[in-house]
């Protein structure tokens, strides 16, 4: 039933009570809200809440129905099959409705309703909604600055929604939107600036603060709808044009707007210091504008870096960021996140690709020209420029400013480094480069190093020696000279592959590094910290005559008082041990005080990212060395610790279960020791209803295939885990080759024991691979099937069923299936049946084979045709048939049994076939009592046994050919033999083949 006006002040009561603290109250609302979403009207309901006047104080209540709206429109504005959705007129009705409700004071609301518009638009623009942009341009013509700023900030959502979609269609409509709002945006955006500025200029030349308020208030509106109005342009220019390193074509705007932008910034960024203490709001803002004007900059150029690279782009705003870098204002320089934009557009310049030789294929235009000539003159022209710009004396002055004031340490990352050494490791080691400065001047360095490593080389290795010379490796203060030795070593260690040819690892090493790591005194850890990261860096280089030194240096500095000097180090020892020329030897000495360093070390971090790199180093450490078993005990100790207290800390969890499948691998046969611990991990990594399933399953699977693959016995535990692998394939195929693996594991190891209590799960595994996978699936699955036919082999030859009916019925069973696989296809089994590998298992199993394994089959057939079903006896019957084409004197004296056996199947096979129809088993059953009584799963099943390919064949030919074949194999023998069979048996079998 439509929810209407009437209903409004219901759904207003529900809004409020969902926010209620009062769960009694809040959980009714909610279910009740939840039932009314599909209901048409909840909508129009919701935005008559959001825009009614006498609400607008209500903001908690219109946010809330605006989040609804917004789920509704994900759930129910597109059609779908499952449910209602909303009605074209409703829609008809909120699209008007939103459009006349622009002028929305509260801006948390104006944003909620920005983005209901955009994702409204994502579906209905330009089909169902074709005059959107248009009415929104037509209401920019009379609006004041409020409504204008209401009304960007809809371009910008539903722009930056619509630039997502990927189809060609889609495309070419927001190239067309860009054609016509292009213009519109950017000349407002111009004389915005210019109304920002003469107000900038007003407000710093005040000395009164009692200015008015509201003059200040309009004008900040202006600022906010001017980076709106940026990040439109932005929007337009990036996805309104291809990239023209594809096209290779102009894209006009890109020059029209970036010197124009550029300007901006250097127009703006006087205010970041007059604004700083007396007018807090346009300080924010100014540092938003120069930090966004620089990012919209850097977005151009990775777009569109052809067109960025014309003569009156790029000289300009390069040569411009590279003198903020290298010689910026006092004030400037505390603007961080202003310096790390220019450093990452100037590291996009140096290494952008269209700025050097082409390595393209040759693809022609129309003009004859290839495409790869053309990208050849403009990067020849563009690298030409960016080489202008910087001459040799620049690089090394950018070279020798990034080290000697962006690498040095500050006093408030002493500071920081003095209370939290973890936190401060951790922000040097795994923070993004482009969020803080001296991250962000090291990427550019490297960069720097990598297009200028020969001139660079030796102006590195001189700032290293200025900077070793500077500080005695005996010094106990903190002093410049330290803290610039520090600098010059991380840029020794950032370059290590290039620096190698101007500097001896060795020599530095056993000089001033090995003397560095003597000094004890607690003020050295700021170079220490620095030796362990080169000490990692440097890997590749160190020769081992020098390992084993530096193997030791990093085993003392994993001692180190200091947490960040021993988290560089553990970083670093994982480097070396798994270099692929890691020498075991010289460490194996170490590993004991290693283990225990580690051990150590997880006790007394706190950051869950510290717990997570020392467990990695034990996990590198276990798969990469040789004595394992003797430290396993505490291994086994300190994983059951880690585990207890790394609840709801799946990452840590995910590392856990990698190193102990490092461990179960390291121990082998021995990894039965480690269960008391291991298994319950095990079973709670594979248990689908764990609330951290999805994070762990995939690292549980592997661990659980390393386990049974090492297990020395089949332990209950893990016999009764296997029904996990059943509910884990029955939810998706994405851990196929684990799980075939895990298979085959417990097929191998648990044997008979296994099949007999598993076989229906291992039945319903292959049920539901075969045939719900594809071939690349199925070649996974084939040789766990072959393996499989191999047991029943070993359950069908095993003794023991006389007297236990449950056995026999089992080894009858096996006994068909084997029978139905001759006779599909006799050469496999031949095959199958000679494999040294089925040997082997037999023998294992304590079966003793005197003759042919196919003739120990054989027996079978002839003993267990008492117990099965009639298909299966014609089954039967044409195995034996086909045993008597083999060329084996053996046959022969078993001719009589088999000829006896399928004499009584073909002359019994009217009396079967009625059993069975009685039985209703047969297909023809379902014609008498309809289909649509028949479960769909029973129906398929009966299909196929209709289709059967067995129903097809006659046993009556086959008998009489295969007794022709036999007859001619063995002439004079095959005569000796029929003439000794008893003449009713003769005459029996000449009717059954209707030879009389």
């Amino acid at each position: 039933m439509a929810l209407s006006a009437s209903d409004l002040p219901a759904i207003y009561t529900l809004l409020a009570n969902s926010m209620s603290r009062d769960e009694s109250i809040r959980k009714p609302a909610e279910a009740a809200l939840s039932q009314s979403e599909s209901r048409p009207g909840f909508c129009s309901c919701l935005m008559e809440v959001i825009t009614a006047k006498d609400l607008a104080s209500q903001v908690d209540v219109r946010l809330m129905a605006s989040v609804y709206f917004k789920n509704s429109i994900n759930r129910y504005w597109r059609n779908r099959r499952d449910s209602v959705g909303i009605s074209n007129e409703e829609k008809v009705h909120l699209r008007q409705k939103l459009l006349t409700h622009l002028r929305e004071e509260n801006n948390q609301v104006a944003q909620m309703l920005a983005v209901l518009i955009s994702k409204i638009a994502r579906f209905d623009y330009p089909r169902e909604w074709p005059q959107l942009f248009s009415v929104l341009a037509q209401q920019l013509q009379a609006a004041d600055v409020l409504t204008s700023h209401r009304i960007f900030m809809i371009l910008f959502r539903t722009l930056k929604e619509l630039s997502t979609k990927r189809l060609t269609a889609d495309q070419r409509n927001f190239a067309e939107i860009s054609s016509h709002l292009f213009d519109y945006s950017w000349h407002l955006w111009q004389s915005d600036v210019q109304t920002i500025l003469h107000g900038f200029s007003t407000v710093a030349q005040a000395y009164n603060s009692n200015a008015l308020e509201q003059d200040h208030d309009e004008l900040y509106l202006t600022c906010e709808r001017w980076l709106l109005c940026l990040k439109i342009i932005r929007q337009l220019i990036i996805s309104g044009f291809p990239s023209d390193a594809k096209c290779i074509q102009e894209v006009r705007p890109v020059k029209e707007v970036s010197p124009l932008l550029l300007n901006a910034i250097q127009s703006f960024l006087p205010y970041y210091s007059s604004f700083q203490k007396g007018h807090p709001k346009f300080w924010e803002f100014t540092k938003r504008a120069c930090t966004k004007l620089m990012k919209v900059l850097v977005a151009i150029q990775g777009r569109h870096p052809y067109t960025f690279g014309d003569k009156c782009v790029l000289p300009s705003v390069v040569d411009f960021c590279l003198n903020k870098i290298t010689a910026p204002e006092p004030d400037i320089f505390s603007f961080e996140q202003f310096l790390i934009q220019c450093m990452v557009l100037v590291k996009s310049v140096l290494e952008c690709k269209e700025y050097k030789p082409s390595l393209t294929g040759r693809v022609m235009d129309d003009s004859g020209v290839t495409l790869e000539q053309m990208k050849k003159n403009i990067s020849n022209v563009v690298g030409g420029v960016v080489s202008s710009l910087l001459p040799k004396e620049r690089i090394i002055l950018l070279c020798n400013v990034l080290i000697r004031r962006y690498f040095v340490l500050t006093a408030s990352d002493l500071e920081e480094w003095y209370q939290n050494p973890e936190a401060f490791h951790h922000e040097q080691d795994m923070v993004q480069w482009t969020e803080k400065l001296r991250p962000c001047a090291e990427a550019l360095y490297i960069v720097l190093f990598e297009n200028h490593s020969q001139l660079l080389g030796p102006v590195v290795v001189s700032i290293l020696q200025e900077a070793m010379n500077g500080c005695s490796t005996s010094v106990t203060e903190i002093t410049p000279g330290l803290l610039l030795k520090d600098a010059a070593y991380g840029a020794a260690a950032y370059v290590y592959y290039e620096l190698s040819n101007n500097l001896s690892f060795k020599d530095w090493f056993n000089g001033a590094l090995s003397l560095d790591l003597s000094n004890d005194h607690p003020n050295m850890h700021i170079i220490h910290r620095k030796v362990a990261i080169i000490l990692g860096q440097w890997v590749s280089e160190i020769k081992d005559d020098t390992k084993r030194a530096v193997y030791c240096a990093l085993i003392k500095l994993l001692m180190d008082k200091d947490l960040s000097v021993r988290l560089a180090a553990c970083r670093s020892l994982c480097s070396h041990i798994e270099d692929a020329n890691f020498s075991e030897r010289d460490f194996t000495d170490l590993l004991p005080i290693c283990w225990d360093s580690c051990f150590k070390l997880v006790e007394e971090v706190q950051e869950f990212d510290s717990k997570v790199q020392v467990l990695n180093l034990i996990s590198i450490l276990i798969g990469h060395v040789s004595e394992v078993i003797p430290y396993a005990n505490k291994l086994v100790q300190f994983f059951q610790k880690v585990w207890e207290e790394s609840s709801g800390e799946s990452l840590l969890q995910i590392q856990l279960l990698i190193a102990l499948r490092n461990f179960v691998v390291a121990l082998g046969y021995q990894s039965h020791n480690c269960y008391s611990m291991l298994l319950p991990i095990l079973r709670r990594g594979i248990d689908i209803n764990s609330p951290d399933e999805l994070n762990l399953l995939e690292d549980s699977m592997l661990l659980w295939e390393a386990t049974i693959s090492h297990a020395p016995v089949m332990v209950p535990q893990l016999l009764a885990y296997f029904p996990c692998l059943v509910e884990i394939m029955e939810r998706s195929f994405d851990h196929l080759q684990v799980a075939i693996n895990i298979i085959e594991g417990y097929i191998i190891l648990g044997g008979t024991d296994f099949l007999n209590m598993h076989a229906s799960c291992v039945a319903k595994l292959l049920d539901l691979v075969v045939g719900n996978v594809n071939d690349k699936g199925l070649l996974i699955i084939l040789p766990v099937i072959d393996m499989l036919i191999q047991k029943l082999i070993v359950i069908c030859l095993s003794g023991g069923d006389d007297h236990e009916p449950s056995k026999t019925a089992v080894k009858a069973s096996s006994a068909a299936i084997l029978a139905r696989i001759l006779v599909m296809n006799a050469n496999y089994l031949a095959q199958l049946t000679s494999e040294p590998s089925l040997s082997l298992l037999l023998q294992q199993a304590g079966i003793p084979i005197e003759e042919n394994i196919l003739l120990s089959l054989v027996d079978i057939w002839l003993d267990k045709v008492d117990h099965v079903s009639s298909v299966q006896k014609k089954i039967f019957a044409l195995a034996l048939s086909i045993i008597l084409t083999m060329r084996l004197p053996q046959v022969l004296d078993k001719l009589d049994q088999i000829l006896s056996v399928c004499t009584s199947v073909i002359l019994g096979g009217n009396d079967d076939l009625a059993e069975e129809e009685s039985s209703g088993d047969n297909m023809s059953s379902s014609k008498y009592h309809g289909e649509g009584t028949i479960p769909s799963k029973e129906l398929r099943r009966r299909q196929i046994k209709f289709s059967d390919p067995v129903n097809q064949l006659s046993l009556e030919n086959s008998v009489r050919e295969n007794l022709q074949t036999c007859a001619t194999l063995h002439g004079d023998s095959f005569n000796s033999t029929m003439s000794r069979m008893h003449s009713s048996a003769l005459m029996q079998l000449k009717q059954a083949l209707k030879m009389q």
